[in-house]
């Protein structure tokens, strides 16, 4: 993969790395490429004050190509996403950069539901570092540039009947981090028959994700406990992630909701191979709950794009992050906070249970810790004879009682640490010993 596209499209400052320029660079590339003359490319974004500088850029350059354009305005990304499966549009483009602050902005590119591969990605940012995708087309053959409210409603009726009337008589709170779910989300839950109290959702273009949404749910969690609410509800600025909160106001992570679906669907016989996809930053006590419960957990490195990948691999239906980006892929192709949030309260309804505290309970949390250490030959860890072997014996002390995961950080000269297990007093002792050994061999 190039260096402009990262592990969910390119990102970065708005009006400084993701630029007007770039973005008619990507849309003719994407229009000569990805879509081709006469077919059509649906482009949503969320509410930061670029994204309508960056589509308009987007637009330019599909139409120069020949190809027609649907605005779908302020969407969420899964909205999007899901418009790429109806058979109207090749492709998708959806500006947003998802719980990033506004200052920051990104181009992903989709078709059939997925984001483009590897391959496509390369063949897209060689054409954007030649400056030009081709000549274009004629005159009369420019494309045009027009809507798509069906594929709106459509998505807002597929969640619909998923729901169906789970949500009848629940008081809930949503926190929309002032970006896309602000359009469809209180609307959407006042309709499936809960009574909604609504925060963060008056958006201005610069404050998404401030002090607000899935990355901050203090706010919401505050309302939820002193309001008495049932549950609440916090997604990110372009609502593929959710972070739940129970009525005592507690937090409900990605682990946990992982858990509550997978136990249920586990108990009912409709875990798809009695399989549950994470990532390896998942905390081990939701693997001890799938595993009791006669289900197991597939772990794989960090990133959405690679739990989807090991859910086609081994037909597994349900994964995703601790963060809160969960794919339910016999719904949709993508994580969606919205839809986690029906398939959360689906499962509670359906377990019988009164309280979503309790259903959370379940799924415990063993003692975690992370630690990074300042470490310039980051990538070099497990090559270093004496830093290895401490990672080995500290392995074989924890034996099952834990694990120990260490990975160089993407973006800075740092070695992540995590240990876990049952003893909080150990697994600190075990981290602490092993970030300063790193910071003595690798620097």
């Amino acid at each position: 993969m190039g260096s402009l596209f990262g592990t969910d499209g390119i990102r970065g400052r708005a009006n400084v790395e993701i630029t007007p320029a770039l973005a008619l660079a990507l849309g003719r590339a994407v229009g000569s490429r990805v879509a081709g003359p006469g077919s059509s490319v649906a482009l949503g974004r969320d509410t930061r004050r670029s994204g309508e500088m960056l589509v308009d850029a987007l637009a330019a350059g599909l139409v120069a190509e020949g190809v027609d354009v649907a605005r779908l305005g302020v969407v969420t990304t899964p909205c999007l996403v899901h418009a790429t499966t109806l058979g109207r549009h090749a492709a998708g483009v959806m500006v947003s950069a998802s719980h990033n602050p506004a200052e920051d902005n990104g181009l992903k590119v989709v078709v059939d539901g997925r984001k483009v591969d590897d391959e496509a990605e390369a063949d897209l940012e060689r054409l954007i570092e030649a400056g030009s995708a081709g000549e274009g087309v004629p005159n009369d053959r420019i494309g045009r540039m027009g809507t798509d409210p069906e594929a709106v409603e459509g998505y807002a009726a597929h969640l619909t009947d998923v729901a169906a009337d789970v949500f009848a008589g629940l008081r809930i709170a949503i926190d929309c981090a002032n970006g896309s779910a602000s359009v469809i989300g209180p609307g959407l839950f006042t309709r499936l028959g809960a009574e909604v109290q609504v925060l963060c959702a008056d958006p201005d273009g610069t404050n998404i994700n401030v002090a607000c949404g899935s990355t901050h749910p203090e706010r919401l969690a505050e309302l939820v406990a002193g309001g008495g609410f049932d549950v609440g509800f916090a997604f990110d600025g372009d609502a593929d992630r959710l972070i739940s909160v129970d009525e005592r106001g507690a937090i409900v992570d990605g682990d946990a909701m992982m858990g509550i679906c997978a136990l249920q669907r586990l108990a009912t016989g409709s875990l798809r191979n009695n399989l549950l996809v994470a990532t390896v930053m998942s905390n081990g006590g939701l693997e001890r709950a799938i595993s009791r419960a006669g289900g197991r957990m597939l772990r794989t490195p960090v990133g959405d794009r690679n739990v989807l990948e090991a859910m086609e691999r081994h037909d597994a239906a349900l994964g995703g992050e601790q963060s809160g980006h969960i794919i339910f892929r016999d719904r949709a192709t993508t994580g969606d906070g919205l839809l986690t949030a029906i398939e959360l309260v689906r499962a509670w309804r359906a377990s019988g249970v009164r309280l979503l505290s309790e259903l959370a309970g379940r799924i415990p949390r063993l003692p975690q810790v992370v630690l990074n250490s300042a470490a310039r030959r980051r990538e070099e860890w497990s090559e270093d004879g004496a830093f290895a072997a401490a990672v080995a014996d500290a392995e074989a002390q924890l034996a099952d009682r834990g694990r120990i995961l260490v990975r160089p950080s993407g973006t800075e000269p740092k070695l992540r640490i995590m240990v876990e297990g049952d003893e909080q007093d150990e697994i600190d002792r075990i981290a602490r010993e092993l970030a300063q050994l790193a910071e003595a061999r690798l620097n």
